[in-house]
Parts: C-alpha cells; structure tokens; sequence
C-alpha cells in the first residue's frame, strides 16, 4: 500500500547542484521524478545551477524533494536557503546535513556517544605517519576523493595540495555494510564486495563492479547490532528523513562507522532502495515515504 501524503501542490525535485557528483544527483533526481509522477502527483524537475533561489522561486514550489549530492546539496546550504524561503523539504536539516558532510565532527560526535570509527592517521607535511591508509577529502561525500594509499610514493602521487582539507584512516579490513535508516528505523543492511576491494567512486556508480547481499552474510545477532549502532548515529548527529549509515564489521562482529550519508543516492546501483525493497518497499513507496516526512524545521512567526 502507498505511503499517503500531504496534498503537496506541486513537488519540486531538486537536483543537478555544483558539486563534483552533480552527474550522480541528475541520475538520482530523474528516478525520483519519474517515481512521484507515476504515483499521480504533480512533480517538477529544478536542474539547481547559478541562481538556486531564483530558480526556486520561479519554480513556485509548496515542497521540495532534495535529490542533490555534495556540497550545497547536502551540507545544509540548501536546507538554510529552502528554511529562509518557507519551503517544506525532505531529509535532515541543516545542522545535521552540516555536520555529516564534515566526516572529523561527525566522528568526534560519534565517539562521544561510545560509538565505534576508523581510527585517525595524523598527516604530516611529509605525509601520514605510517601506512597504508585510506586518505579521504573531509568534506565530501559518494567516495569521491578516497584513495588507498600504500606507501611515500603513492603518497607523492597524489600531489595534494591543502592536507588540512584532508583526512587519513587505518584501513578496516572486515564486511563492508550499509544500514539505511528510514524515518528512524534501521532496515536491513546491504553488504557490498567491490570486485577491485576497494567501495569508491567507480565502484559505487559502475553497473556490475560490485556484487551487493542483503541482508548481508553476517550472524544474525551481528546485524542486529548493526541496526542499532546505525539507529544511535543517525539520532546522536540529529538526521532525519532517510539517512544512510556505512560501516566495517571486522572479525570480532563490531561495526566501524564509516561516515552517514544524509541523502543516499537514489540511482539503480543505489543502496537505499536495495534495502528497501528487501524489507518489502517498492521505490514509489520509498519515494512517497520520503516525501511524507518534509518539514520546516524552523517555523515562520
């Protein structure tokens, strides 16, 4: 059965943006779009590019569906604009959406909370203090930028100009999972087997490079585990709508938080819908799911 909503005028799918997954945001925003106006509702394509609030007000949107990626999109930019304008949206707001896309306070957030996360590498001007690592932009997101770093040499490839913009990571070595958290409830998580080892960019967005088992191959009191970690990251950082938690469980059945994605992608390859469907949700159901929960988050007087 169709998840009701509220009796949204016209929907606006924000996608595009003028990050560097721009590309994977437009393959997002189009099976979104697609979605809702199957489902009989009246949606519109906003392709966000130079001036995003005359964008949106010429749209004359009631709700925006936000299917944008990285930065602008995700890190709460958007969120404050949609907030200034009165514009109900999907996903978390802004002060979450802020704080996920800086992967170092969400950890230090997480630790906070007694939460397991890959251990930090300090970077020197030489480069890491020992490896190998996983180097990592601290401020973007779909792996864009990760780099499994062996040695000095690898290091001097990368030719990295402001580490300070940069994290490194001891490698976890263990099941990679995603756990999607849909409206606060952990469903079940999706394993991923990268057949190059390594969940980055192409990985992620190549059709067959990566075989994907849901539930994923671990015990079942393990994935429990898993549900309730993801369940207890998503409330510490404040998240809300659909959020998407990725982690490492090694050997001894503990999950390694990764990072949480506040807009997992919505593409064919994506995770979120895999997991949904497992649990019995079609993607027009998630979609309508999704778009019952947009809110302000600071109301006008």
């Amino acid at each position: 059965m169709k998840k009701q909503t509220k009796a949204w005028q016209k929907i606006g799918v924000l996608m595009g943006g003028c990050s560097s997954e721009r590309d994977i945001s437009l393959k997002s925003g189009q099976a979104v779009l697609t979605s809702l106006q199957a489902s009989g509702l009246n949606a519109v394509a906003l392709d966000l590019s130079n001036d995003w609030a005359k964008q949106l007000l010429s749209a004359d949107i009631d709700v925006a569906f936000i299917a944008l990626h990285g930065t602008w999109g995700e890190d709460g930019c958007v969120q404050g604009l949609l907030e200034t304008m009165n514009i109900p949206y999907t996903g978390s707001d802004v002060l979450a959406s802020a704080l996920c896309m800086n992967k170092k306070m969400t950890k230090s957030l997480l630790q906070h909370e007694h939460l397991n996360v890959a251990v930090d590498i300090p970077i020197q001007a030489s480069g890491p203090i020992r490896y190998p690592v996983f180097i990592k932009p601290i401020a973007e997101g779909s792996s864009v930028g990760l780099h499994y770093v062996h040695s000095k040499s690898d290091w001097a490839a990368l030719s990295l100009k402001d580490t300070e913009t940069w994290m490194a990571e001891m490698p976890v070595i263990g099941v990679e999972i995603a756990v999607s958290v849909l409206n606060h409830e952990a469903l079940m998580p999706v394993e991923v087997k990268p057949d190059s080892g390594v969940y980055d960019f192409s990985s992620k967005y190549t059709e067959g490079a990566t075989q994907y088992f849901c539930p994923a191959r671990l015990p079942a009191e393990t994935l429990r585990l898993c549900m309730q970690q993801a369940e207890k990251a998503v409330k510490v950082l404040g998240c809300s709508g659909a959020p998407r938690v990725d982690m490492i469980v090694g050997d001894g059945g503990v999950p390694i938080i990764l990072e949480v994605n506040t807009i997992p992608g919505m593409t064919a390859t994506s995770l979120l819908p895999k997991a949904a469907a497992a649990a019995g949700i079609s993607f027009d159901e998630l979609c309508l799911t999704i778009l019952s929960m947009a809110s302000l988050h600071h109301r006008h007087g």
